[in-house]
């Protein structure tokens, strides 16, 4: 069972979550070469059989919590009430996994659960920004961080809103099998290959200012087709026709942080497939994707992934 994917399901749940494990794990697309040692995905219930989500449907589950303590990574989706405590089985089937060296993941609420059963003591999580407060109070043992869309402590992932579990997924892929795979599964989503984990997952105004007026997202683009060039504010400023101040306030807007720690971060993530795919030593990945040296590119990798290039570029050929 390496490779098996378990996915609770409860009554009153959405199927959406449900569906973003099955999309990414459990569909095989005839035109990829996924090999023998694809995933299994088993949909599994603290009580097998038919099962009532939101919409009047019944979602018929054939396997119970047995299955899900046996699997190589179970993930818990969003629970129906935030205040009530999880079934003390699905606790002891989550420790159990946990104990047995399962991969651990939980989509938008379903952290409370991952909570409850102690296994996010100590460590860093997040959720739906709506719930960080709450999730906080109610276990203080937690380092409860709103801002990521999703956070790796390698075998306990959490992730922030429904949507983010997407992502989460599709991260989980690319650990599995690799940038290319990732990517190619990806673009038949028909959604972005890679948002890194550290994106913010709140926005408060994320379009323009004025109507029919892009001219930040004119400078972005831009700016991702210049990554090794020498890109500063006032470049950028001048590039969306405005001041320095009143560029950096509209940016700040409409992208949730600072032109230049939007940089770093886009940079850092142009590096990935370099690293994933490529023999590239460091020093000219560093320069491929616009760091002055690799000394600089080293400090910020490890700020935003926590790990260095040498260390995660070992990680993925490993997975491959």
């Amino acid at each position: 069972m390496a490779k098996t994917v378990a996915v609770l399901a409860y009554d009153g749940m959405t199927s959406f979550e449900t569906a973003i494990v099955t999309e990414v794990f459990a569909l095989r697309w005839p035109d990829l070469d996924l090999g023998e040692d694809w995933y299994e995905v088993r949909i599994c219930a603290e009580q097998p059989g038919p099962v009532p989500v939101l919409g009047g449907a019944e979602l018929l589950v054939r396997h119970g919590l047995d299955v899900l303590a046996e699997a190589a990574t179970v993930v818990i989706p969003s629970v129906a009430d935030v205040h009530a405590e999880p079934a003390p089985a699905v606790i002891a089937a989550l420790r159990l996994a946990a104990s047995r060296g399962a991969r651990i993941v939980s989509i938008c609420s379903g952290v409370f659960v991952l909570a409850a059963a102690g296994l996010l003591d100590g460590r860093r999580a997040t959720t739906h920004w709506r719930y960080t407060d709450l999730l906080q109070r109610r276990h203080p043992a937690i380092e409860v961080d709103p801002r990521p869309l999703y956070i790796d402590n390698d075998r306990i992932l959490t992730s922030a809103g429904c949507a983010a579990g997407l992502d989460l997924c599709i991260h989980l892929l690319r650990k599995d099998f690799g940038a290319e795979l990732a990517n190619a599964v990806a673009r038949r989503l028909v959604i972005p290959p890679h948002r890194d984990g550290g994106q913010a997952q709140y926005i408060e105004s994320p379009v323009a200012a004025q109507p029919g007026d892009d001219r930040i997202g004119e400078s972005i683009a831009w700016a991702l087709a210049h990554l090794t060039e020498p890109i500063t504010v006032r470049v950028l400023a001048e590039r969306a026709r405005m001041s320095e101040r009143s560029y950096l306030r509209h940016f700040a807007r409409t992208v949730g942080a600072s032109p230049i720690k939007w940089l770093i971060a886009r940079r850092v993530q142009a590096s990935l497939p370099l690293l994933e795919s490529t023999d590239t030593p460091i020093e000219q990945v560093a320069a491929a994707v616009g760091f002055d040296t690799a000394v600089t590119f080293r400090h910020h990798f490890t700020v935003a992934l926590r790990t260095s290039p040498s260390a995660y570029r070992r990680t993925f050929r490993a997975a491959g």
